[in-house]
């Protein structure tokens, strides 16, 4: 038995959803796909997929060995990467994950510069709010923003971000004063949903959080954004989503003196011993841009 083929195999069974998808994505018959799936469960003397005629689901065993699986043939396919990439050139697929809002801004028009001066690599870019695992995912690089927990993965500050607390100075030219975030309760409010209802505050060493009562509630930046420069109300957003606003003056800051600490916006990897030529490569080029590109908090 082809113990790597079989594991490609199972692999591409769960992620195609049945036999006969993988088959077809694999070129080969769906008897040799089953055939491969059996041996590979013989040798294991482990059941990886229970399966009926109208669906299949993973036993306990078949999932920690597809996370595992996927583990092993991506170290395959990086081992495979660094022996092509003995003439110099950086060749392959890099998958990359950042939030919508800072990906779209920052991080995809710098994929596209680096495919431009890069003819022989391919990217996946999954933008995405959601955290999840590099390795259960097969991802080789993630943007994140905010404090992390350990890990083993290597996390490459590339800047800071903060949440700012602004509005129109349309809406600030009628509105009661704001001085504290008390006064909140006196304005209207622009909720980006996933915030949730509670805006924190800082005063020193202390923390306070406001109960929000939105005048609107939506779960885009954009429209939080849109709906403040228009002089609906006040909304709190990373000063990163609004900066371009703030620098000509379509928003002003409030209640500056409360604002919570920096968060760190940071790139993470595996640890630099594993990386492929391509995630170095990508890593090196990019960051110090990153760095440039960000804009400032003050």
């Amino acid at each position: 038995m082809d113990k790597l083929k079989a594991m490609a195999n199972f692999v591409r069974i769960v992620d195609n959803g049945s036999l006969s998808s993988a088959a077809d994505a694999t070129g080969q018959s769906v008897a040799s796909v089953v055939r491969s799936l059996a041996a590979l469960e013989r040798h294991l003397g482990v059941r990886l997929l229970n399966r009926s005629t109208r669906r299949m689901a993973l036993t306990d065993e078949g999932a920690e060995y597809l996370a595992w699986s996927r583990r092993m043939l991506a170290d395959f396919a990086d081992m495979e990467q660094r022996l092509e990439a003995s003439d110099g050139t950086v060749r392959g697929l890099l998958r990359i994950t950042a939030p919508v809002e800072f990906g779209q801004r920052y991080v995809a028009p710098l994929v596209n510069d680096f495919l431009k001066e890069h003819a022989e690599i391919r990217v996946e870019l999954n933008l995405s709010d959601q955290i999840v695992p590099l390795l259960d995912e097969r991802l080789d690089l993630a943007l994140r923003i905010g404090h992390l927990p350990d890990s083993a993965m290597v996390a490459r500050q590339i800047g800071s971000t903060r949440l700012v607390t602004c509005a129109s100075p349309d809406y600030l030219s009628t509105a009661p004063a704001i001085d504290t975030p008390a006064a909140l309760r006196n304005h209207a409010c622009i909720l980006f949903a996933a915030q949730g209802r509670h805006w924190y505050y800082r005063h020193g060493e202390k923390e306070q959080a406001e109960e929000i009562t939105p005048r609107l509630t939506c779960n885009q930046i954009r429209t939080a954004s849109l709906a403040c420069v228009q002089g609906l109300g006040i909304t709190r957003l990373m000063h990163y989503q609004v900066a371009d606003e703030l620098a000509d003056g379509r928003l002003v800051r409030v209640l500056r003196d409360y604002e919570p600490k920096d968060l760190p916006i940071q790139l993470i990897y595996p640890h630099a011993l594993q990386l492929s030529p391509r995630v170095r490569a990508f890593v090196e080029w990019a960051c110090p841009r990153l760095e440039r590109g960000l804009p400032g908090l003050d």
